[in-house]
């Protein structure tokens, strides 16, 4: 695939403050990039020796890298977003490389599936028609609160894109999913459906045992409950906003200050491992996706089993076992430029902190923007391909170079409502449900 360099490579001109280092990560599929530069040698060849541990749950894997027991990890892309804000714990973190595209899923029970089913017709099918709205759902909903209760489901944390989009998929069909206020950190003020924090291992259990009825997870974990026969998935987050980011690599800004070079250089191993992963061969079969997931399945990565892990890990998603479908873009690790860190991803997801009422005043524009851009660092990334292009590594296609780091508006959305980085306001006033604030608002 890649040039062999020499001993005395370009990479090992590059004068490493710090060369042994320990990455965070949960046991997702979507862990790849980390667990493959270390696996594939590509830290190595950056004269890193890295040390990958998994973390127990989001919240601890955030705290170690503020710590400084962890040197960075592999983040949910609201997480260093949040922290630098002060949403949950406060301190400047930031990315220079977006791990991957799409990954999730949502999972309903059996018994909640038998009742979408029966609230419309078409999804009576051992194959029926996607995207799946929450529409059908919607019936559920209103007998549950009819009955003094409410539709319990799970997602894997406050900040996290899987909470954005169990939102977004409810309130695309009128569902109130609820909002954060101050007094109420779980974001349950108005709801008629309750979300709550699980982590992404334990989801199938919990959804067995029946204390939740759905949940939004990454892989491997709607694909365990189908392996299992506990829940349907219904959608994908591709459907939900196609081509949307979903983990970065985070460290803390005192982290990158201090280790420049070494930043540079866990960068470059990180899109190496990225593009490695989404290497197709003549026909546009994945070359190394089986490997990967060999090497996921391990108990010391993920542990799950390796034939669940190879379903959408190799391009194909089982919504049900009668329905495996095709998803060749299920997991994006580097195509479309997916890897750099754009400014516009990061101000769709405070969009959705503002929206919901984590942010819980407006802010103007510029403000959406400014932190975007105070997070998000382009300039280290393409600093990283620049060392690799240098090296004959990468193409020059691969890279946006010129680009002003904000993705050009879509309307790829379940609800067809167009997104404009750019225009955040807008954006905000443009759905039914949620927080909408004046266009020329400023308090700051």
């Amino acid at each position: 695939m890649s040039v062999v360099t020499s001993p005395t490579s370009f990479a090992e001109q590059l004068d490493v403050e710090k060369d042994s280092l320990k990455f965070g990560f949960i046991k997702l599929t979507d862990c790849a990039p980390i667990v493959i530069a270390k696996e594939k040698g590509f830290f190595d060849d950056e004269g890193l020796q890295v040390d990958v541990v998994a973390q127990p749950n989001w919240k601890t894997l955030l705290d170690n890298v503020i710590s400084g027991d962890l040197d960075g990890a592999h983040m949910l892309s609201g997480q260093p977003l949040a922290a630098t804000i002060g949403f949950g714990t406060k301190a400047h973190i930031i990315t220079s490389f977006t791990m991957d595209l799409n990954g999730n899923g949502i999972t309903v029970s059996n018994n909640v599936w038998k009742q979408m089913q029966g609230n419309d017709p078409k999804l009576d099918s051992d194959t029926p028609p996607h995207p799946i709205t929450a529409d059908s759902l919607v019936p559920v909903v209103k007998e549950k609160l009819a009955d003094g209760e409410k539709l319990q489901m799970g997602m894997v944390f406050p900040t996290s894109t899987h909470n954005y989009e169990l939102r977004y998929w409810l309130a695309a069909a009128g569902i109130n999913p609820g909002m954060y206020t101050k007094s109420d950190v779980g974001g349950r003020t108005d709801a008629q459906v309750e979300l709550s924090v699980t982590p992404p291992p334990m989801m199938p259990a919990t959804l067995e045992s029946g204390n939740i009825q759905g949940y939004c997870v990454g892989e491997p974990w709607n694909q365990k409950a189908v392996s299992m026969g506990i829940g349907v998935p219904v959608t994908t987050n591709y459907d939900i906003w196609k081509n949307n980011p979903e983990k970065v690599f985070g460290v803390s800004k005192s982290w990158a200050d201090e280790n420049p070079n070494t930043y540079i250089a866990v960068t470059k191993a990180l899109i190496l491992a990225g593009q490695w992963l989404d290497e197709i061969d003549a026909d546009g079969n994945f070359k190394n996706r089986e490997e990967a997931a060999r090497i996921l399945s391990r108990s010391d990565y993920v542990g799950a089993d390796y034939d669940i892990i190879k379903n959408s890990m190799t391009g194909f998603f089982m919504f049900q076992k009668t329905d495996k479908r095709e998803m060749p873009e299920f997991n994006v690790f580097f195509k479309g430029h997916a890897t750099y860190p754009w400014y516009s991803d990061g101000v769709w997801f405070l969009t959705q902190m503002r929206r919901w009422g984590q942010i819980s005043e407006a802010r103007p524009k510029s403000w959406y923007l400014e932190t975007a851009k105070s997070v998000y660092k382009p300039a280290i990334y393409l600093k990283a391909a620049e060392m690799l292009l240098e090296e004959g590594k990468v193409k020059k296609a691969d890279i946006p170079w010129d680009t002003d780091g904000f993705k050009v508006a879509t309307t790829d959305f379940i609800d067809g409502v167009e997104y404009d980085g750019k225009e955040p306001i807008k954006y905000l006033n443009s759905h039914k449900i949620g927080n909408k604030d004046p266009e020329a608002k400023s308090t700051h």
